[in-house]
Parts: structure tokens; C-alpha cells; sequence
């Protein structure tokens, strides 16, 4: 995790940041005067925790948007490297060029190979342009149907890790076909004869999010959101002003929570205490541990019967009437 010179803090936040500057400031004072703080220290340091878990029990939707955007929070290749071994990435759809804001490639977790794919969005602002914020091309998703392809032929699990705050909306993504791709990926997840987990790790946006998001297990991170559109795009549109995001980030529906309620995804993976971003480590070796038994649980189902209840499970998915 950032060191605490380079911590970032949201508003809401704003007390754990106070409580952090009060212990530097003790380990100055101790180094100047030496005097032994480290009683004072030890009791503001589980302040910080009680404080982290006090501040992420009552978010509004708006405030979980934030915290998934947390510029401290970790990305697709900080879980890789930390919850799998012997990452090997793969590149390229094949046909145009390698998208950087979609990563991939095969791995081992917990001494089972599996293939990983998900949306990266760079830790600084070089990074974030090369990776284009996350916001994958038409090719970045042809370059995950065909790693999922690679992982089907030797039988390997999928492992999708989404954020994103959409596909690419850009010109020269719809001249490649960006509505197209998204389309092929669903229909063909939705065959894929290997088990197939899709995790929500911070922004789930639109069909930027849906075209890595079809598996038997869907899950969210206990910080994230899963929508159609953004809070900001939301408001834009009908209240033609961003400063209405709060209002449609409660309006959406969009936590965890919400999804959960509506049936939409499977489970809530919780979180270290005041979210991801405070430890890598441990946010790690949660979804670690979440994983691996459903992988398991995935393995003894026979592949068509898979198939099949991937159909049924997204067929069935949302609530209407009619007159």
C-alpha cells in the first residue's frame, strides 16, 4: 500500500487522515526529544482502525462510487501479483493490436492453473494514459475472447477481474466494431465449457463491464458499483448538469448491496476495514480465499450442465410487469 507521504484521502476520510498526521507527528517529536511515544502511538493506530470500519458501516451510494474510484486502490495486476504465481501475460487480439487498458494471461492460484483477465488502469498518470483509464478498445476485447478461447482448449478456469468506467466510447472504436465485440464476448462466455468467475473489483460500468462479465459466479467487492451508466452520465442527461451525481448514484441502485438484492450478482466480497486501498495484502488473500473453494465447487459440475445453468441464470435476470 502507498506509503503514508503518499496517501490519498477523500473527504470522508478526513478523520483517519487526522489521526495518521497525529502519530507522525509523535514519531517526530519521539526522534527530537527522545522520549518513548510508542503506548499514545500504539492506541491512535487502533483508532485508525476502529475509525476505518466506523467510516465504510454507513456510505451513501455516491460515497462507495468514490471509494472504488480511490486513486490508492488496487488495480487488476496489483491482485494478480498478489493473490497468484507464475504470471504469464499474453498479448494482442490478433488482428489490430494489443489493448493496454485489458491485461491477461495465465496463472497459477493456490497451485491451480487458471487463465486472468481484467481491466487495468494504470497507477500514475503516464500509466493511466497508456492504459487509456481502463476504458478497453475493440481489440482489447477480442484479445480477452481469445485468451478465453486459449483457456477453454486446455481446459483451464476463467478468471475476469472488472473496472472500468466503460468500454472506449471514442470514433475510431465504433469504426472497429466496439458494439459488436462486446456482443460476441457475451454470447460466447455464455458457451464456454470451463468454469467461468467474474469478480467486480472496483467500477462496473455499462457494457464495458458485461463484455468480461458473463460467468456461472458473479461477485462484487464489498466498495464497488455495477450499472448501466455512470452517477455523472446519469445526471447529465436528465438533469443536464454532473452536479445531480448523488441523486442518480442513490436512484441507480448501483452497490453491492442493490445487486445482490436484485439478483444480479451472487455474493458481496467484503473488504479490509475502510476498503481495498488501506491493504493490498489482505484484499488479496480475501479474494483469494473466496475464489478458490468456488473454483473447486466449479470443477465438479459437468460442463454442459455449466453451460446450461449460465443460461438459465442470466435469463431469468431482472423484474418487470405488464399491463
Amino acid at each position: 500500500m502507498p506509503a503514508n507521504a503518499n496517501r490519498q484521502f477523500l473527504d470522508f476520510e478526513k478523520p483517519v487522515k487526522d489521526l495518521i498526521d497525529e502519530i507522525e507527528r509523535l514519531k517526530h517529536a519521539s526522534e527530537q526529544k527522545k522520549i518513548d511515544y510508542s503506548e499514545p502511538i500504539q492506541r491512535l493506530e487502533q483508532s485508525i482502525l476502529d475509525k476505518r470500519r466506523e467510516i465504510t458501516q454507513n456510505l451513501s451510494s455516491w460515497q462507495r462510487v468514490q471509494l472504488s474510484r480511490h486513486p490508492d486502490r488496487p488495480y487488476t495486476l496489483k491482485y494478480i501479483n498478489k493473490m497468484t504465481t507464475n504470471f504469464l501475460e499474453l498479448y494482442g487480439d490478433r488482428n489490430v493490436k494489443d489493448d493496454k487498458a485489458m491485461v491477461g494471461g495465465f496463472c497459477q492460484l493456490d497451485g491451480e492453473t487458471v487463465m486472468v483477465i481484467g481491466q487495468q488502469k494504470g497507477i500514475n498518470t503516464k500509466m493511466r494514459q497508456m492504459r487509456n483509464f481502463g476504458m478497453a478498445n475493440p481489440e482489447g476485447y477480442r484479445k480477452a475472447l481469445r485468451l478465453m478461447k486459449l483457456a477453454e482448449k486446455f481446459n483451464k478456469p476463467v478468471v475476469t477481474l472488472i473496472d472500468t468506467p466503460g468500454a472506449f466510447p471514442g470514433l475510431e472504436a465504433e469504426e472497429r466494431g466496439q458494439g459488436e465485440a462486446i456482443a460476441r464476448n457475451i454470447y460466447e462466455m455464455i458457451r464456454l465449457k470451463v468454469p467461468v468467475i467474474c469478480v467486480i473489483i472496483g467500477e462496473g460500468a455499462s457494457g464495458g463491464a458485461l463484455g468480461i462479465g458473463v460467468g456461472d459466479r458473479v461477485y462484487m467487492m464489498e466498495n464497488t458499483w455495477y450499472t448501466v451508466i455512470s452517477p455523472e452520465s446519469c445526471s447529465s442527461i436528465l438533469w443536464r448538469s454532473w452536479d445531480k451525481k448523488e441523486t442518480a448514484a442513490e436512484q441507480l441502485k448501483l452497490t453491492a448491496d442493490h445487486m445482490k438484492g436484485f439478483g444480479l450478482v451472487d455474493d458481496i466480497i467484503p473488504e479490509p476495514a475502510g476498503g481495498a486501498h488501506w491493504d493490498y495484502d489482505e484484499a488479496a488473500e480475501i479474494l483469494k480465499n473466496f475464489l478458490v473453494p468456488v473454483l473447486q465447487e466449479l470443477k465438479g459440475i459437468p460442463a454442459e450442465q455449466r453451460v446450461q445453468q449460465r443460461i438459465e441464470k442470466f435469463g431469468k435476470m431482472g423484474f418487470w410487469t405488464e399491463d
